[in-house]
């Protein structure tokens, strides 16, 4: 594709890319490190889910509002103020002298990620042409895949003989590089929706909404969590009504009634993420404390899932330029199903080698998913409505991700509760490890049905 690329679409590429980058290589080195954070910061299991969890918490809250935002008054100008706030957060992170100090500054982080997701994605998807759209989305693609693949390798080697601040110093200093590359070589900016208000009181009733809604689930089970749920959900239906009327909503949520594509995507979105993100996490733990490998042997076997996604996502993205995305997409979220079964099994004497083929069939999966359903979600709507899409697309990807680690935190609470890990603990730790990966295997099932339901898509200019 290299050759027919135009130099602004070269430039966008690149910096999408590098924004894309970021955050995956970010949280894929931090779970390597989860252990030494334990020790140093003395945080107990489900302690440690919420440095992986605060982050999520924050970007998706904040999501949305900042895609509408970029649609009115720019997304390069969106995009830089993000990767900016995210270098703060990343410095902060790094120089954390308490367990409290370093998840205040993953919410950092996590608000400068909000304004980096939807921004990166609707750039790209505003420079190129409709007939690269697809391949282009999976090149942005493997850039995520390929930071999941250095993170787990360089998180390791960092945290065994730098110390797991370090990992946060890196990302800061690749946070100000991708920045400066931002501010300095991508020309143009793109602002359709120039001139329509900001909906700030629906802003901030999703932005409670949400945030409730995820921190509830975090919370669970008890009481508190359940009210933080009801109240979640009582703000969501205050928010949809608000939304319903509103001459320049925040949200446009006809989209998913009367846009079947992008429904259903968005929705199978949400299914597939809620389904895989918590594997690295369970299974960092398990490779270190069950079978008590290193730092830099559990980010080595955790490898082979993002560099089967990495070759296997621009080839799915050329694929869904000349295939019906849904038939890709649909593909790929059954490939993950059954990576999932076979890893529902797993003991405590499981063979590594058969753990990595595991993680291949989940690579090869959800390589062939993630390009083709993107590339479905942002042909399905106006140019004007990029950013808005990026977004909510987002949102899917990051809710999804707090689902998923909702769901592992409820079956640590269950299985091993709220105690420093140590080797009492490793059979309690197999049990909840086994249990979420099949109850992921029967979400992804679910989700291949809502993927093959969507309809055709139609091509935006």
């Amino acid at each position: 594709m290299r050759s027919r690329l135009l130099p602004r679409e070269r430039t966008a590429l690149l910096a999408s890319s590098l924004a894309s980058f970021l955050t995956p290589f970010m949280g894929a080195s931090t779970n390597v490190a989860l252990p030494s954070i334990a020790r140093d910061l003395a945080i107990d299991a489900l302690g440690l889910s919420w440095i992986a969890t605060v982050f999520l918490l924050a970007a998706a809250t904040f999501l949305v509002p900042f895609g509408r935002i970029a649609d009115i008054h720019g997304r390069r100008r969106v995009l830089a103020w993000g990767i900016f706030i995210y270098t703060l957060g990343s410095a902060a992170s790094a120089l954390a002298p308490s367990a409290a100090s370093l998840i205040a500054a993953r919410a950092v982080q996590g608000v400068g990620g909000a304004m980096m997701f939807g921004t990166s994605v609707a750039v790209l998807t505003s420079v190129f042409r409709p007939e690269l759209r697809g391949a282009a989305l999976g090149i942005n693609v493997a850039a995520v895949y390929l930071g999941l693949s250095l993170g787990p390798v360089l998180g390791g080697i960092l945290t065994d003989h730098l110390g797991w601040r370090s990992i946060f110093a890196v990302n800061a200093a690749l946070a100000a590089l991708t920045g400066l590359i931002v501010v300095s070589k991508l020309e143009g900016e793109w602002a359709p929706a120039r001139g329509e208000q900001v909906d700030v009181t629906g802003s901030i009733v999703y932005a409670i909404a949400l945030g409730a809604l995820m921190f509830g689930f975090s919370r669970r089970p008890g009481l508190a969590g359940a009210l933080w749920i009801a109240a979640g959900l009582a703000s969501l239906a205050a928010f949809v009504r608000l939304q319903l009327v509103h001459a320049s909503p925040v949200l446009d949520v006809r989209l998913f009634t009367r846009n079947r594509v992008f429904g259903l995507s968005n929705l199978a979105a949400l299914i597939n993420y809620s389904a895989t993100f918590a594997v690295g996490f369970l299974l960092s733990l398990y490779l270190q404390y069950v079978r008590g490998l290193s730092a830099q042997e559990a980010g080595l076997i955790l490898l082979s899932q993002p560099v089967v996604q990495v070759i296997v996502s621009p080839l799915a993205g050329r694929l869904s330029d000349r295939v019906e995305p849904r038939l890709v997409a649909s593909a790929g979220m059954l490939l993950t199903s059954v990576g999932l079964l076979l890893l529902a099994p797993l003991t405590g004497t499981t063979p590594k080698a058969y753990i990595v083929g595991c993680l291949g069939v989940l690579g090869a999966g959800f390589g062939l998913f993630s390009s083709p359903n993107t590339n479905a979600v942002m042909a399905a709507v106006e140019s004007r409505q990029y950013g808005l899409a990026a977004a909510t697309l987002g949102t899917m990807r990051l809710g999804g991700q707090m689902l998923s680690m909702g769901i592992a935190m409820l079956a640590l609470s269950v299985f091993v509760g709220a105690v420093t890990l140590s080797a009492q603990h490793h059979q309690g730790l197999v049990a909840a490890t086994r249990a979420t990966f099949f109850a992921f295997a029967l979400c992804c099932l679910a989700g291949t049905a809502a993927s093959l339901a969507r309809g055709r898509r139609r091509l935006a200019a």
